[in-house]
């Protein structure tokens, strides 16, 4: 989708101080000798969220009512944006800053709070931390006030364990001995749990419970299921604590071990450990004890996913390179189908048109020229541009394109969609889509299109707000109209004077669709002519569908059905940013666009300890069944985030050029990775020319090609075109087996890469400092002889060792047979 998401990519540096029970006591009966008053907002639990959560509701910024107060302890450095607010974004338990109002809070200095219930709703609150803070939230006469300053509050909930034997037990949820299978099960498939510890521990449960996640996370709750008591085998000076669970049905479960020891009660549970864009923390592997909390509500799981034992992707799913293009800004190849101001409408005004191809975006309120308008203005991209460049893709050594809606709509990104069925006129015509498939299938290369079907255009066949379209809307010149044939696709307010319908996130641009009526799920998928079988038989290879989290779970059961009846091989991919797990379990999507995967490869390509970013691309290891992790479509840059360069330094011409040269060797890391990982890696378009760009509009640049004057970077093109050729001649690259890293330091990631008799070791390092390494090697690769086929040096092991010295921010990829 475009860019309504809080922009937030760099990992927090942040650690909760309550480590333990995050979730608020039930409150308690004010009394004359405790001087305390009950909760003001009773049972309801507030989180901090903001930049520091990645807007999520996370336990370790849960606030806890004691007595006058909510308070939290928050370790955190530099300005930081949030809000306070419950896990649905409730209004009337949301509070910020009065619309209009400077939200930055001074230290120590009690700020009154909107609440997002009132006339305009709140703004988003700022403070520099710097180190440990307390944050306190009172009520005076119903009127909410924040107060933030340094660290005060003892929090009773965060005590240290300090028995030797508590501290003793040890899981590994990626470690055999302690659970196997490794990673995601088949339903129906029996787990082992192993928990060990020194002598001591009075008894040990293994704790089963199911998982609810509902939409963009906003609801998560578990609920137990069984309590197995675990049983006590001696093994030495330790004890091994053992249970075993068979699950029986697909899901994404919680567990987590109920210990007594010494008559103290201890849990032991997941790590902190982050995972991107993911409300709950735990990235799995060890984890932690602690004394038991006062609510369950607090313990972080660890999770496990149980998928269709009949869950299968394309067979070509793993060999795809993608090429993701926006199309408004790749290639004008048809100058009569421009947008024409003035006699385009966009709305109730008109477009606007760039005459320079390298012109910069406009966006509305920055003062460079444009109107008061989003996303209408337009550089005149088309179909027939991607045709004109289809030989240029397949040179680059791509084999998939995904792009961006091409369905008629009001603006540039075209997500918000006025006629399904029809190609935008200013991108050409059905036909041309026809074209578009046929051309590229000659070429060796699918065709992915994108739309949503969480929300249409307020200018749209189906809503017709403006009157622009023919026939009676939903919302016709806006006026609900129950006799319109669309006027169960949505829900309205007739008494909601100001707004009467639902606007996706707010938005009033896009009405939210009812997902539950009849008529739009057979219009989408469920009729023979539907708008998803339709475009698969026009030569559309699959799906990639927008907004995923916030369809409900049975549309896209159905739909899945709906489109795998109509063409088996037809690939299916949601877009999510956070941990897709439910949505990988062989029935609904066979990928997602791995926001995850991009997150931590820039952050490590930009200098961060690899030790800690590679938890993240473990944790998906562990949590995705392996043939949607072969299917994922592995990101860098996005039409939602700051392009790669961007992020790695280079913010254009105003960056010095050593500076930007560093963040095109830094890019060049991050794709050495990306094309030697499992999965899908996707270019998004014009990156393999070093082009940058900050957040929306501007990473949406047009690319620059050089017969329109642009200045395309030759010399990096060269080298993505290296990198998808060792990817391309190498399939141990593409299929072979993901292990845990053969090695991890600081700046070093060694893989191993296994297919039949085929061995590629992966070293890459993100030092500016060439690094020396004696890598250990398993013993039936003791004198393995292996080819760097990015630097060319051949290597031969000795002593079940290799002796490598790894590039500053370059790597290597040995190749050799068992």
């Amino acid at each position: 989708m475009f860019s309504l998401r809080p922009m937030v990519l760099m990992v927090p540096m942040v650690l909760a101080v309550c480590g333990c029970a995050t979730h608020p006591t039930p409150p308690q009966p004010a009394t004359v000798e405790s001087g305390c008053v009950p909760a003001p907002l009773g049972d309801t639990t507030l989180y901090l969220r903001g930049s520091l959560s990645s807007w999520a509701a996370l336990e370790e910024y849960a606030f806890q009512y004691r007595c006058d107060g909510y308070y939290l302890n928050v370790e955190a450095s530099a300005n930081q944006d949030f809000k306070l607010a419950d896990a649905d974004w409730t209004p009337a338990t949301s509070f910020g800053a009065p619309v209009g109002a400077d939200g930055t809070l001074a230290d120590s200095a009690p700020f009154v709070l909107a609440r997002g219930s009132d006339p305009g709703g709140n703004a988003n609150l700022r403070f520099r931390f710097a180190g440990e803070h307390t944050v306190k939230l009172t009520f005076d006469q119903n009127q909410a006030q924040i107060t933030i300053g340094p660290k005060s509050f003892d929090d009773p909930r965060a005590r240290p364990v300090t028995d030797p034997v508590a501290l003793s037990l040890r899981f590994d949820s990626r470690v055999l001995d302690d659970k196997a299978p490794f990673g995601a099960v088949v339903a129906g498939q029996q787990i082992e749990f192993a928990l060990s510890a020194l002598p001591g521990v009075d008894s040990a449960t293994l704790v089963i419970e199911s998982r609810l996640l509902v939409g963009n996370q906003e609801q998560l709750e578990y609920h137990e299921l069984v309590r197995i008591p675990m049983s006590l085998r001696a093994s030495g000076e330790t004890r091994r604590w053992q249970a075993a669970h068979r699950f029986d049905d697909i899901g994404v479960y919680g567990y987590w071990f109920d210990l007594v020891i010494g008559g103290q009660h201890y849990v032991y549970q997941n790590n902190r450990n982050s995972v991107f864009w993911t409300r709950e923390r735990g990235n799995g592997g060890e984890g932690l004890v602690s004394f038991a909390p006062e609510s369950t509500e607090s313990i972080r799981r660890y999770r496990q996913t149980v998928y269709r034992a009949d869950f299968v992707v394309p067979e070509w799913a793993p060999d795809i390179v993608y090429y993701y293009i926006f199309p408004e800004r790749f290639r004008n190849g048809d100058r009569s189908n421009d947008p024409q101001p003035g006699v385009q409408r966009f709305h109730d005004g008109t477009v606007e048109f760039h005459t320079d191809w390298n012109d910069r975006p406009w966006l509305n309120g920055t003062g460079d020229g444009s109107d008061a308008r989003y996303s209408n203005d337009f550089f005149g991209g088309d179909i027939a541009g991607i045709i004109e460049k289809l030989d240029y893709i397949r040179e680059l050594g791509a084999n998939t394109l995904y792009l961006t809606p091409l369905f008629q709509a009001a603006s540039n990104h075209k997500y918000d969609t006025a006629d399904y069925r029809r190609v935008d006129p200013g991108f050409g015509s059905n036909a041309d889509f026809a074209r578009l498939t046929s051309e590229a299938a000659k070429r060796g290369i699918r065709v992915i299109p994108d739309t949503s079907l969480n929300h249409t255009g307020e200018d749209s066949l189906y809503f017709n707000r403006y009157g622009n379209y023919p026939g009676i809307g939903a919302f016709q010149n806006g006026e609900i109209r129950s006799d319109s044939p669309y006027a169960d696709w949505y829900r309205f307010d007739p008494d909601n004077a100001e707004q009467p319908y639902q606007g996706w996130v707010g938005v009033r641009d896009l009405p939210e669709l009812d997902k539950h009526s009849r008529s739009f799920r057979d219009f989408a998928y469920g009729k023979p002519d539907s708008v998803m079988l339709h475009w698969l038989d026009q030569g559309a290879a699959g799906w990639r569908m927008d907004v995923a989290p916030w369809v409900p779970d049975d549309f896209w059961r159905e739909w899945r059905s709906a489109i795998r009846a109509h063409r088996p091989d037809a690939l299916t991919v949601a877009e999510t940013w956070f941990d897709a797990s439910k949505f990988l379990l062989g029935d609904m999507f066979d990928s997602t666009m791995n926001y995850i995967f991009r997150n931590a490869v820039l952050e490590y390509a930009g200098g961060a300890d690899a030790r800690q970013m590679y938890g993240h691309l473990e944790w998906l290891r562990e949590a995705y069944p392996p043939q949607a992790q072969y299917a994922l479509m592995n990101l860098l840059s996005t039409h939602d985030q700051a392009r790669s360069l961007h992020v790695l330094g280079d913010h254009g011409p105003e960056t010095d050029p050593v500076t930007r040269a560093l963040a095109r060797r830094r890019l060049l890391l991050a794709m050495l990775l990306q094309m030697s990982y499992p999965g899908s890696p996707a270019i998004f378009y014009a990156d393999e020319v070093g082009v940058t760009g900050g957040d929306d509009p501007y990473n949406r640049v047009t690319y620059p090609w050089a017969d329109l004057g642009g200045e395309p970077d030759l010399a990096m093109l060269a080298q993505v075109q290296t990198l998808t050729r060792m990817r391309r001649e190498h399939v141990v690259l593409r299929r072979g087996s993901l292990e845990a890293p053969l090695y991890l330091d600081r700046h070093l990631i060694v893989l191993l890469r296994r297919l039949d008799n085929q061995v590629a070791i992966v070293v890459t390092n993100n030092s500016e400092s060439a690094q020396a390494l004696s890598l250990p090697l398993p013993s039936e690769l003791s004198a393995i002889s292996l080819l760097d086929v990015v630097g060319g040096q051949r290597f031969q092991a000795s002593g079940q060792r290799l002796q490598l010295s790894v590039p500053a921010l370059s790597g290597m990829v040995l190749i050799g047979s068992r």
